[in-house]
């Protein structure tokens, strides 16, 4: 019982983070929920070998929540291009499905591995300015925007995230205005989050020796801690959104990538 408030509370806090983050830069929370799992879920007695997949599992369940909310706001300040959405969108959920079954089949500090490795890249490109004005799209041909986005909602559904570290500056790239890549990349989320976590909970249904709480790879007693408090707080980050410039939105991103790649980067060395 101990156990089961301590990573409930706790959960609760990193929720308020999570919200935020997920409003403010369309990211989901996955940069921040899948390390404080990892380091979380050893406390209360989880196996090692089923922390990374379990953290990843959650993260993704608990970006269905948050991402919903941040969908719902951005859509009503006209953030979201549904013209983009509908050819990215079947790519998204084919990619997000497939995730949970190939990232069981990956050992737990490979995924790791994987993640600091891709964390550090992203902190890297983010750094990048982009464009300062909205120009005229460009995107690439349908079928080749498609495999873009099934390979960027499948590396997100392993990794645990909603995309939105790589579909952000990429939509930049395309002309879009920060606002307007970020509500996009929220919907993108969204989708990659709840076809990534019924991929997970196929995944992990009969496996044996899971921990009590779990649905598949989903652990139910932190999911239910962080999406209590993060769908509260995720539209106080859209406003943010909506008010602060481009070049701080940029700046925020960029620091928070770095951050967590470096610890990513620290923590590997030791084990």
């Amino acid at each position: 019982m101990d156990s089961l408030v301590f990573i409930i509370g706790t959960c609760m806090l990193l929720g308020t983070l999570v919200g935020f983050l997920a409003g403010l830069l369309g990211i989901g929370g996955g940069l921040i929920v899948v390390p404080a799992l990892l380091y979380l879920l050893p406390l209360v007695g989880i196996q090692e070998q089923f922390v990374m997949l379990l953290a990843i599992a959650t993260s993704l369940a608990n970006m269905v929540l948050t991402s919903t909310s941040a969908v719902a706001a951005h859509h009503r300040r006209n953030n979201i291009s549904w013209s983009i959405a509908k050819i990215m969108v079947p790519g998204v959920i084919i990619g997000a499905l497939s995730s949970g079954t190939l990232a069981s089949l990956i050992s737990a500090n490979q995924l790791q591995q994987l993640f600091a490795v891709f964390v550090i890249l992203m902190a890297i490109n983010m750094a990048r300015p982009v464009k300062p004005q909205e120009q005229a799209l460009s995107l690439p041909v349908n079928w080749l925007l498609f495999i873009i986005t099934t390979a960027i909602a499948m590396l997100s559904g392993m990794l645990g995230i909603g995309g939105g570290v790589m579909l952000v500056p990429l939509l930049c790239f395309f002309g879009l205005k920060m606002n307007r890549a970020v509500g996009l990349s929220s919907l993108m989320g969204l989708c990659v989050a709840m076809a990534g976590s019924i991929g997970y909970i196929i995944a992990g249904w009969n496996v044996e020796n899971l921990p009590a709480g779990t649905l598949g790879y989903i652990y139910l007693p932190a999911l239910f801690g962080i999406a209590f408090t993060s769908i509260l707080v995720a539209p106080i980050g859209v406003k943010a959104a909506m008010t602060w410039p481009t070049s701080t939105l940029k700046k925020v991103f960029s620091v928070l990538l770095i951050c967590i790649g470096l610890e990513l980067v620290f923590s590997s060395f030791g084990r």
